[in-house]
């Protein structure tokens, strides 16, 4: 019997370490691998050889596991590129040193590339080595699922701070706007997501370009009838021409992608600038969108498990290498009944990598106003229930995370 082994890469997200608990449980209660180990700080550390026996983990550290938000065996923004050989060959010794048939890679978009890359080069290299992938992103952007896991507990956030800033925002009688920030560098999923409370002004996403004059003129009609504006921005948010409303654009994450934030920064400056407003007030989500374990969807945490249950069930047939595990939603249950009811399936890793997608332009309303109330319906059952979590000290306990231990 061989070994298995996982590692989580790109930005955490609030249920990640649910899919890492899903394999590691699905193992000891099925075990089709001898040992399951972790690989600390993703693929960058596992070419170094840094690994994690997490084969006989207790029950009880696996339940604190999956209420444990960022990556618990570290993660890295390393790419391995395809052509690069090395890198390949290398993992590829790694992985017989530690008589390893099989990686599953818990990520987002580049490490579903990552997955494609490895099993391609593998087919005539390396035919006994199997890589998995199992999806994860607060973005929400990869396809062909209905949705990715992390996106419905950073969802949740996002609309609770929501509500409870806009309430904060009420309570004052001064004419100022308060902009809030979500990740979401070329999908707007998550900023979309905020309209659910049905608080939300204004709503700036990447799929509609910013035109300042526009925009400009839906705040000014908001301040004049009502005194206030609120109003939501993607870190993505930009211009005709591609170019970012962000700051910080000129820097890159790894992966050759635009390290942003600040979006809502220089709204809330140019609409000041324009006298508009006397003030403003900014928000910023970012990582606490993907951090937040007291604040998670229960469907969120549910699906992020089974999904890493499904991924290891499915490795039983020699033949799954190469696939990615993911979530649809049974149509006839929503089309005929509006119930939410997933399903799981799995598909070429080809199929997930490398694509965007993106917020729906039919689900979008004109002149910056939010979405539709079908954009609504279909958010709403993600945000659904509330893990009961367990406390430590008035804490939500949390394990000591593998790559510090």
């Amino acid at each position: 019997m061989s070994n298995c082994l996982v590692a989580q890469s790109g930005g955490p997200t609030a249920v990640i370490n649910d899919s890492l608990a899903g394999v590691i449980r699905a193992n000891q209660l099925n075990p089709l691998y001898e040992r399951v180990y972790g690989g600390l700080y993703g693929i960058e550390g596992v070419l170094a050889d840094k690994l994690y026996d997490l084969t006989d983990l207790p029950t009880h550290e696996i339940d604190v596991l999956k209420q444990t938000p960022s990556s618990a065996l570290g993660t890295c923004r390393y790419k391995l590129k395809r052509g690069n050989d090395a890198d390949f060959r290398k993992l590829i010794d790694i992985m017989d040193a530690h008589d390893i048939s099989t990686l599953f890679y818990i990520g987002g978009n580049d490490s579903m590339d990552t997955v494609d890359a490895l099993t391609q080069w593998a087919t005539d290299n390396a035919p006994g080595k199997r890589f998995i992938g199992i999806p994860k992103t607060v973005d929400n952007d990869l396809v062909p699922v209905d949705h990715c896991p992390g996106f419905p507990s950073a969802a949740k956030l996002a609309n609770l701070v929501t509500h409870a800033t806009r309430l904060d925002y009420d309570a004052y009688d001064r004419p100022e706007v308060f902009v809030l920030e979500t990740m979401g560098r070329d999908a707007g999923w998550l900023a979309a997501s905020c309209c659910i409370t049905g608080d939300v002004d204004l709503l700036l996403l990447p799929e509609v370009a910013f035109d300042y004059d526009a925009f400009m003129a839906q705040v000014a009609r908001k301040m004049e009838l009502t005194g206030e504006c609120y109003i939501v921005v993607s870190e993505g948010a930009r211009y005709a021409d591609g170019r970012y409303l962000s700051a910080g654009e000129a820097a890159n994450d790894g992966f050759a992608h635009a390290v942003l934030g600040g979006a809502a920064q220089t709204l809330k400056q140019m609409i000041v600038d324009a006298g508009i407003a006397p003030r403003g007030v900014v928000q910023d989500l970012s990582r606490v969108a993907r951090s937040s374990n007291f604040a998670q969807s229960a469907v969120d945490v549910r699906e992020a498990y089974e999904l890493g249950v499904s991924a290891h069930m499915r490795s039983a047939d020699p033949a799954f290498r190469g696939q990615v595990v993911g979530i649809r939603r049974n149509a006839q249950a929503w089309k005929e009944e509006g119930r939410y009811v997933a399903e799981f399936f799995a598909g070429p890793a080809s199929e997930f990598a490398n694509y965007v997608k993106t917020f729906p332009l039919d689900w979008i309303l004109p002149n910056y106003q939010g979405i539709t109330l079908e954009a609504i319906e279909f958010l709403r059952p993600l945000i659904a229930g509330e893990p009961k979590l367990l406390y430590k000290d008035g804490m939500p306990e949390t394990i000591v995370p593998f790559n510090r231990r």
